[in-house]
């Protein structure tokens, strides 16, 4: 069956914006962008959903930008999910060769295992089941375990689930706004489809999602991820501890963040100042620009140390030899880099989105990360979905598209 042109779009719910990307898929699976569309996100709180109705609001003006912009109409959408509710696990499955040569039925067997060998608690919802490494017999280290010969296949997985209230009241708001979900991606995992290169994942390495409310971790080792969490802390504390240090409302803390802030105050050349208005009618106020810095060094440096003391926790510290990538718009203040260098000991870089094309100027940008990411996690299940339909023709019996059917679903719920 030929490939078709189709529309994929990615719907980064965060903190504090909601962003739309949305991408056409070209023969040989090049993806183009093609529009775009943000909104201030009213309704979250560390990245769940706190007013149901605020958030439904976001996500539609979102949308109609993005529609405009690419002079279509979205319907369905691939979304990321973060929050402290995340979490994962290690799980193990194996089975037995029918026949002594590894085949897809045998992988999918033992992925299956793994995942029933997980113990989820019922109010909790499997989001991904990754496979880690394969084992056949005695050989190990095996990522692509088809056609080796043996008796006995073993797989080592990594389990990422999230609370089924929280993953549902996203749903319904993506719902409320007329849209369909077609899958609930995790958020870093999808932002480092967009910023990591397969060399990083393999010599090892620690992706940091600096968001609005939460900071997203994923490492990767050996081609694979590892591990993830989630910690409950973002650009909102910066701009909250500006608040409370300066003496002055939320938004003007957030321009001062925006227009003034540094991520070391040693980057404060002179005795510059800023202008901070007062709250109740009193007259603004000049302070000097290093004290901005100071503020938000003090708690940069606190989000960093949660990133490491998370990296030790995890088992692999002094395993990442490509050091760490940091993105998202909290990732974009100066001296981000250095300062994250300095706390975690790693070589660290600045990450953006690469991988597609279009109009990939309007993304090029720390901050949509995750929403590109999605648009190539979409763009990976859509290409795998079209071989399936390939490799088994066209026919159009009912028996035949109910198989396609069951195939659609499986790609899906594994990938």
């Amino acid at each position: 069956m030929p490939k078709k042109e189709h529309i994929v779009v990615g719907l980064d719910i965060g903190t504090t914006k909601i962003g739309v990307i949305v991408a056409e898929i070209k023969d040989g699976n090049e993806v183009h962008i093609i529009g775009v569309g943000s909104s201030p996100s009213r309704g979250l709180r560390k990245g769940v959903v706190v007013n149901i109705e605020s958030t439904v609001e976001s996500i539609k003006k979102a949308v109609e930008e993005a529609e405009l912009m690419a002079a279509v109409q979205i319907n369905s959408v691939y979304i990321g999910i973060a929050g402290s509710h995340i979490a994962s696990q290690s799980a193990h499955g194996v089975v037995a060769l029918k026949r002594q040569e590894v085949s897809k039925a045998d992988v999918d067997r033992a992925v299956a295992s793994a995942r029933a060998s997980a113990v989820v608690a019922q109010d909790r919802r499997i989001l991904h089941v990754l496979p880690r490494e394969f084992r056949v017999d005695d050989q190990e280290g095996i990522r692509k375990p088809v056609g080796i010969f043996g008796s006995r296949l073993e797989v080592d997985v990594h389990i990422v689930t999230g609370a089924l209230s929280s993953a549902q009241n996203l749903v319904k708001c993506v719902r409320q706004a007329g849209l369909q979900v077609v899958e609930i991606v995790l958020q870093p995992l999808a932002s480092s489809e967009a910023i990591l290169t397969e060399e990083e994942k393999e010599l090892g390495v620690a992706m940091v999602d600096l968001g609005g409310g939460t900071s997203d971790l994923a490492i990767f080792t050996e081609g694979s991820i590892s591990h993830t969490a989630v910690l409950p802390v973002g650009g909102q504390h910066l701009t909250s501890d500006l608040q409370i240090g300066l003496r002055t409302s939320h938004a003007d803390a957030e321009k001062i963040k925006i227009q003034h802030g540094v991520s070391l105050a040693e980057m404060v050349q002179g005795n510059g100042t800023v202008e901070v208005p007062s709250v109740g009618g009193r007259p603004p106020r000049m302070l000097s620009k290093s004290m901005v810095a100071e503020i938000i060094e003090a708690r940069v440096e606190e989000i960093f140390d949660l990133v490491r003391c998370e990296i030790r926790r995890s088992g692999y510290e002094g395993r990442l030899a490509a050091g760490a990538v940091i993105t998202g718009g909290t990732s974009l203040l100066e001296g981000m880099p250095d300062l994250a260098e300095r706390v975690l000991d790693l070589p660290v870089r600045r990450g953006r989105p690469v991988g597609v094309g279009g109009l990939r100027d309007l993304v090029n940008n720390p901050m949509f990360a995750t929403g590109v990411g999605l648009i190539l996690h979409a763009s990976g299940i859509n290409q795998r979905i079209d071989q399936a339909y390939a490799s088994v023709g066209e026919a159009g019996s009912p028996r035949m598209w109910g198989f396609l059917s069951r195939v659609r679903t499986w790609l899906l719920d594994y990938f």
